[in-house]
């Protein structure tokens, strides 16, 4: 038998939605990625995926680290470094895969970081401070999907409402993630609308500007004709293409890649 066959890849990539979402906001990366002939991991987040979105409820910030701390571990098995693909809360969490695993993470591909949102709520806004105070009186808060393309919003890419208490999680784990972005080395890729209703825009030059990556391996493709769901909006084409591209050029820069 080929010895290669027994051999772990080189490169594997770990995909991270983002928070109430579905794997169908991020499902057109995966079959263009797994055609690199190297490993794909898609986990559901805690809470997530559910028939109802109470399943978010009982989970927070910590569940979701750890869901995908343990699908990273759980692929280090079949490869060697990781490339982690996350998408809004996603690209959080990835940045702290990539500061808990340096050396192992190879890069980040991160698609509309959740930096600072667009919520008056959220931290670094001007009604913060209020977040938990309307938590308590609000129980449940319905979400919206705006799409550049009419024609897109037949994609169903998160729940229609989630409790208050996860989006305060959310918060949490944004807060958490700020202050450990110099300790971030790995290479970078960003992806930022230009016009969307969950990040704001300056989320992206926000984390290329804190973070520790050096200057030459971290860049940003700004998107026109997509709102926050790049994945399934007008842009999703040139999305997908620009990552993988990004992605081929990780596992062959050495020549370390093989087709097993």
């Amino acid at each position: 038998m080929d010895e290669r066959h027994n051999a772990r890849a080189p490169f594997g990539i770990l995909i991270l939605h983002g928070f109430s979402a579905t794997l169908d906001s991020v499902k057109a990366l995966y079959a263009p990625l797994k055609e690199l002939g190297i490993p794909v991991a898609m986990p559901l987040l805690a809470g997530h995926g559910a028939s109802s979105p109470e399943a978010l409820r009982d989970s927070g910030w910590e569940e979701w680290l750890k869901d995908a701390d343990q699908a990273l571990q759980k692929l280090s098995i079949e490869a060697d470094q990781i490339i982690v693909i996350g998408h809004s809360m996603g690209a959080l969490l990835s940045l702290n895969l990539a500061v808990r695993y340096q050396g192992k993470v190879d890069s980040l591909v991160l698609a509309a970081p959740a930096i600072k949102l667009v919520s008056l709520f959220a931290p670094g806004r001007p009604l913060h401070f209020a977040a938990k105070l309307v938590s308590k009186i609000i129980r449940n808060w319905e979400l919206k999907s705006l799409f550049f393309a009419p024609q897109c919003a037949s994609c169903v890419p998160h729940y229609s409402w989630v409790p208050t208490a996860a989006i305060i999680s959310f918060f949490e784990l944004i807060k958490q993630t700020l202050p450990i972005l110099s300790r971030v080395k790995a290479p970078v890729f960003v992806l930022q609308c230009r016009r969307e209703s969950t990040v704001l825009p300056e989320s992206a030059t926000i984390l290329c500007n804190k973070i520790g990556t050096e200057p030459s391996l971290k860049s940003i493709l700004w998107l026109e004709r997509s709102g926050h769901q790049i994945f399934c909006d007008a842009d999703r084409e040139t999305a997908v293409q620009a990552i993988t591209d990004y992605v081929d050029g990780r596992i062959h820069r050495n020549g370390a890649f093989f087709h097993s």
